[in-house]
């Protein structure tokens, strides 16, 4: 199974991730962790990319889009992955479909879990973290029951309503588009986000299947 996950932030696209890994018993690819295992390993493009990353610059696509090939064409790959975080644009999905083609790789499909922009904002701006253990509540879907824990509670950067609406608009005007390329292409499954875990993971199951 070849996969690309989409959807905008706070979608649950980590939850479903790590779900489907282990349920395809596929690699999951993030193309940030994929970078820094890159420059650590020092192989030939990790260096290359590592300069641009201490110049403070952008890794370029056409040498992230050369690393996932070479990600992909590792042996823990041969069941399948799943690519998460990439394409983030139309150019960037045309180039991989080139690169994936040239290359002799056919995706499955294109997974796009979809919530709309005001539940969004409602998972996002309620997520509180424990700065002693690191974890994640939600004032409203789960809170903690300890008293002591939820005064402690701290909202990260990433979460207030204005990061939120920032990551929104982003996702609207750089990434949503990639979705109509895939529909295009016939890859696209639509899933709807709502719900338990439990619930989106036996959607997305049901489309791939």
């Amino acid at each position: 199974m070849r996969l690309i996950l989409v959807g905008p932030p706070g979608a649950g696209k980590g939850t479903q991730a790590a779900r489907l890994i282990d349920t395809y018993g596929i690699s999951h690819i993030s193309t940030g962790d994929m970078l820094r295992a890159a420059v650590k390993a020092g192989t030939e493009l990790g260096k290359q990319a590592d300069a641009f990353m201490k110049d403070g610059a952008l890794v370029p696509d056409s040498l992230v889009i050369a690393m996932v090939l070479e990600r992909i064409q590792q042996d823990d790959c041969a069941k399948g992955f799943m690519l998460d975080g990439f394409p983030r644009t139309t150019p960037q999905a045309e180039a991989l479909d080139q690169a994936l083609s040239e290359a002799k790789i056919e995706l499955d499909a294109v997974v796009l879990i979809e919530v709309a922009d005001e539940l969004i904002e409602e998972r996002i701006i309620h997520r509180r973290q424990d700065p002693e253990t690191g974890a994640i509540y939600h004032l409203k879907f789960n809170p903690p029951a300890d008293e002591a824990v939820l005064a402690r509670l701290v909202q990260r950067k990433d979460d207030t309503p204005e990061a939120c609406a920032k990551r929104l608009a982003k996702y609207h005007s750089e990434t949503a588009p990639v979705v109509p390329f895939y529909s295009g292409k016939g890859l696209l499954k639509r899933v709807d986000g709502l719900g338990a875990p439990d619930e989106v993971e036996a959607r997305i199951k049901a489309a791939l299947s």
